[in-house]
């Protein structure tokens, strides 16, 4: 039995608006500031936006795990980030997803491995409007 492909998300203006700033906080490394904007948005969503959303926070934690120097903890949140993101289409709430997908990919099989790291964390393409 295949898994139904979620409806695009219904957001607020305000939530749009949150969401593209969660985005370009993760594409400037800043990436408790943009867990700490998207969760705000997380709380109030039900159904496959609150995965959604709850995907890119994993992946914004993940990283900054890995910027502190907690590997296991990075490793377990991007797991946990595809996971969520993998039912989704390619392109999901504007975010291009599959991108974002195949890069998450590509640092957990560096970090399951223990091999090179990619050299830079990946970049999410999005079109949200607000």
């Amino acid at each position: 039995m295949s898994q139904a492909v979620p409806a695009e998300p219904t957001l607020s203006r305000e939530e749009r608006a949150a969401l593209a700033h969660g985005l370009a906080q993760f594409n400037d490394r800043l990436f408790f500031e943009c867990h700490d904007t998207l969760e705000e948005v997380w709380t109030g969503l039900r159904g496959a936006p609150r995965d959604f959303f709850q995907g890119l926070i994993q992946a914004s934690v993940a990283f900054y795990h890995l910027g502190n120097g907690n590997r296991a903890g990075a490793l377990s949140l991007l797991r946990r980030s595809l996971t969520r993101l993998e039912r989704f289409p390619e392109r999901y709430g504007g975010v291009a997803l599959e991108p974002l997908r195949a890069a998450l990919r590509a640092w957990l099989r560096a970090l399951e491995t223990g091999s090179t790291l990619p050299s830079e964390p990946p970049r999410i393409a999005a079109e949200v409007g607000a």
